[in-house]
């Protein structure tokens, strides 16, 4: 005779797809909500790259003077993106997502009234400041919901959103500047800025009704599914030595390890966002549209690769070298779009290698720092690893701005981007922490919590 549990008369028999449907439902009710939300985070971080092209004609900047206000985001970034996850911790994902997005949608649409440098750095600076935290909060906000052996195709899924906002927001970008452009008086630069800022407070207006904070506020989980997802992360938790306390885990050798080696991959990732019109441009191409549609190319070959990468890593349980060969597959190609750069086709094909190591290795990366970090630890440490990761598109931009403005070309600043990428794949590859190294363990789901066996 089979036995029960107390969670809603369980048999034992159906106890082990409790697990499955338990993330089957956490994993479609969150995950395409959060990545349409961040892809609307990297349409109002990077359409700055898109506007560039009427732009900067218009108010006369320099590539440099463009290079500085596209990675100043960063500044505002990297200085308020430890204090935002601490927040998230306190007062749940739900509140303080919602005030990122509103806040940060409202700061992007202001650019369409940029008139200088000044106001140009100011208002970048202020929309770093104030999308500081989401990235980060959403990659603490799976650990409440994800064991880590499926966290590589979660992060996968969810990242998505940045190639998929690349596939879509270069057309998108085009049609903006080319039909509004003049409409109202206006250029179709401001256009660009203001219809991409409105969806995002939109949206965080939505995230106050839709996203629960954790399982256990659901209201479409079974009390037996809540217990499921909250009993293995339990269990995982108390069979891990991850560290809790916030201080110590700034300060850990791991954590640090995972900052630098993100800086050195991020690099490549801004260098490749912010300048790939450009990039495209100097191949010959010249109407905005069809740039527009060309930048979808590269984000498409990424987006593929990401979900491969992150399947591939789950399924094995490995990460170290899914990582580090992503890492040089990105390196190559930065090296081949530099070599190439004047041929379009060649150029395209280079820039989508580029995009494949650069964007495929996300989801493996974000499943080093739960390793090593939990709780208000996991809250620190992730943002600190993700703001010193992001200082590279303080970096990344102003490097092949200047590096263009002094020689005339990108083909140096591109070799440099892509040996940035080299040294993350040696670090990962020969310097990577035992803790982090190990695989993940790849076994059947636990029981719910009140099974038991005859």
């Amino acid at each position: 005779m089979l036995k029960t549990t107390d969670l809603g008369e369980l048999p034992l028999a159906q106890a082990p797809s409790i697990d499955s449907s338990a993330y089957r439902k956490a994993t479609w009710r969150l995950i395409p909500f959060l990545a349409v939300c961040f892809v609307f985070a990297y349409l109002d971080r990077v359409n700055i790259s898109f506007a560039k092209l009427q732009m900067q004609s218009d108010l006369g900047f320099s590539d440099a003077a463009y290079g500085l206000g596209a990675g100043i985001f960063f500044i505002g970034y990297f200085l308020f993106e430890i204090p935002s996850n601490v927040i998230l911790e306190r007062v749940g994902a739900r509140r303080w997502i919602a005030r990122i997005m509103i806040s940060w949608g409202l700061a992007s649409a202001m650019m369409m009234f940029v008139r200088d440098e000044f106001w140009f750095y100011t208002l970048r600076f202020m929309i770093g400041a104030t999308e500081a935290g989401f990235m980060p909060g959403v990659m603490l906000y799976f650990t409440y919901w994800f064991p880590a052996k499926k966290r590589a195709q979660i992060n996968a899924l969810f990242l998505t959103s940045v190639p998929l906002s690349g596939v879509v927001g270069g057309p998108i970008a085009g049609f903006v500047m080319t039909v509004f452009d003049g409409v109202g008086h206006m250029p179709g630069w401001q256009w660009l800025f203001v219809l991409e800022g409105i969806p995002t407070m939109l949206l965080g207006v939505a995230v106050l009704f839709y996203l629960p904070d954790r399982p256990a506020t659901t209201k479409w989980l079974t009390t037996a599914e809540k217990h499921a997802i909250e009993g293995n992360l339990a269990h995982e938790s108390r069979a891990s030595h991850r560290e809790h306390h916030f201080g110590r885990a700034l300060r850990q050798p791991e954590t640090l390890f995972l900052a630098t080696v993100y800086l050195f991959t991020l690099i490549g990732l801004w260098g490749l966002t912010f300048w790939l019109p450009e990039l495209i441009k100097q191949t010959g191409v010249t109407h905005k549209v069809t740039i527009g549609f060309l930048t979808a190319v590269p984000y498409a070959a990424g987006g593929i690769a990401m979900v491969m990468v992150g399947r591939s890593s789950d399924r094995t349980g490995e990460r170290k070298r899914h990582m580090g060969i992503a890492l040089l597959v990105g390196s190559a190609g930065y090296g081949l779009s530099a070599t190439f750069g004047g041929d379009t086709t060649m150029a395209m094909c280079a820039l989508s290698l580029a995009a494949i190591g650069t964007i495929g290795c996300l989801p493996v990366f974000w499943t080093f720092p739960p390793k090593v970090l939990a709780g208000p630890a996991a809250a620190g440490g992730i943002a600190l690893i993700n703001s010193v990761g992001n200082l590279g598109g303080a970096i990344s931009p102003y490097l092949v701005g200047k590096v263009k403005e002094l020689t005339g070309s990108t083909e140096m600043a591109l070799y440099t981007i892509g040996g940035s990428m080299m040294i993350a794949a040696l670090l990962v590859l020969f310097a990577l922490p035992w803790k982090l190294s190990a695989r993940d363990k790849i076994e059947t789901p636990k029981l719910p919590a009140g099974v038991v066996q005859q």
